[in-house]
């Protein structure tokens, strides 16, 4: 399903949710926390973007319906959904990944969020490399773009806790411009690091950032949403755990990397700042 598709079911649930309600669309808007003419335009499909995450998750609790149901993943209206598997495997592709993330993310608010990137934060790339990845990989950039500006406008919002552990090597590497970041010139290398430390620095401390050294940890990229689930990204698509044991053992994993940190997260900025680019 593409965006504009899921961007249609998304209004025609809303307009269900209107409807349903008999409340006016001033008396419906104000209910949400968003003003009128912002009710006006998701229901005019005049764009194929949807809301941000906390309009989302006020319009479910609200009007006690699922954010499944809402964002068009399931068909159950209820709040408790449909019964989940301990663990399951879902395919991103561009539209859907990022749909896949705004719940996911949706349903962990309140909670801490543990997240080990495949290279550098998705929040924190600027448009070059986000252009560069999605190019090497094959992806739109279009997408990639519209997941990093989700990313960080989650980051950004008050009452979010996130905590990103990453080898130091990955930074390293990419200021050297080795493997797959051979060839890509160094002053955009450059802008990336000095970009990232800025972001590190505003968003700290609901975002910390801690830096281990791979010789002593491994890790596979995963993040951990709360007591939700644990979504292990396995290229393309996601190995999610939806049992309770196997997300606290994946904790259990996270804090480990965390004990092993060589930079910790209020020295991180001052790090890459250091790193030297050639």
């Amino acid at each position: 399903m593409d965006k504009r598709a899921l961007s249609d079911l998304f209004r025609i649930r809303l307009m269900e949710l209107v409807t349903r309600s008999g409340a006016s669309h001033s008396a419906f808007a104000e209910g949400v926390g968003i003003d009128r003419s912002a009710l006006s335009q998701l229901l005019s499909g005049s764009s194929a973007r949807l809301p941000r995450v906390e309009t989302l998750l006020k319009i479910a609790e609200r009007h006690s319906v699922s954010m499944d149901w809402l964002l068009g993943i399931s068909h159950d209206p209820g709040l408790t959904g449909e019964l989940r598997p301990s663990f399951e495997i879902e395919e991103g592709g561009e539209d859907y990944t990022e749909t896949l993330l705004m719940k996911w993310h949706a349903e962990a608010t309140g909670s801490k969020i543990r997240y080990v990137p495949a290279r550098i934060p998705d929040l924190l790339r600027t448009p070059e490399i986000i252009a560069f990845e999605a190019d090497s990989a094959h992806q739109s950039v279009k997408a990639q773009t519209s997941e990093t500006a989700f990313r960080l406008d989650y980051n950004r919002q008050p009452g979010t806790d996130m905590e990103v552990c990453m080898p130091q090597e990955t930074l390293q590497g990419f200021a050297q411009g080795r493997g797959m970041w051979s060839g890509l010139k160094r002053e955009v290398r450059a802008e990336q690091l000095q970009y990232m430390a800025s972001l590190i620095n505003e968003l700290y401390p609901s975002f910390r950032l801690f830096l281990f050294d791979e010789k002593e940890r491994f890790s596979v990229p995963y993040t951990i949403f709360g007591s939700q689930r644990a979504a292990i990204f396995v290229g393309g698509m996601y190995l999610v755990l939806n049992n309770a044991d196997s997300i606290r053992k994946m904790q259990r994993h996270f804090d480990q990397l965390i004990r092993f940190t060589r930079i910790h997260a209020h020295q991180t900025a001052d790090y890459v700042r250091t790193l030297k680019v050639s």
